[in-house]
This record gives C-alpha cells, structure tokens and sequence, in this order.
C-alpha cells in the first residue's frame, strides 16, 4: 500500500533553505574568540540561539547580527 501525503512524516528542509546552525565552538571559531566567550554570550543572552534537545545552536544570522551591531567605526581625528 501507498502512504498518503496526508499520513507520511514531514522530512527536514534542505539545508539551502535553512539557516546555518552553528555549536557554540563553530560559532567561537567564526568570529575569532574563545569558546569561553561564545558560551557567555548565550548565558548572557546576547545571541539568538536554537535548543535541540540538550544541544544549543547558534544561527549564523544571529551571530552576524551580533557582529554587525558591536562593530565600531574608527575615530577620524580632528585637523
């Protein structure tokens, strides 16, 4: 017999179409920190992040956003 479309589980979506989930070292890696610090910006909350079960991801985007939004433009002295 044939399953129904109804009745069949619900695969996951291609990973082109779902955000980069990163572990806590991916995440340090990428933006060139210690994992301690990327494990404090979750405890802190500072970064959107995705619990699995037991296992925390932090979205790429949210980490972007996190760079993005503490990136500081250099002081131009005054002539």
């Amino acid at each position: 017999m044939n399953a129904s479309p109804t009745t069949a589980t619900a695969a996951a979506p291609p990973a082109e179409t779902r955000p980069d989930l990163l572990t806590v070292a991916e995440a340090a890696a990428n933006i060139n920190t210690s994992e301690r610090f990327a494990r404090r910006l979750v405890s802190d909350r500072h970064v959107q992040v995705v619990k699995l079960g037991k296992h925390v991801r932090i979205p790429r985007p949210a980490l972007d956003e996190y760079v993005a939004a503490n990136t500081r433009e250099p002081v131009v002295p005054r002539v």
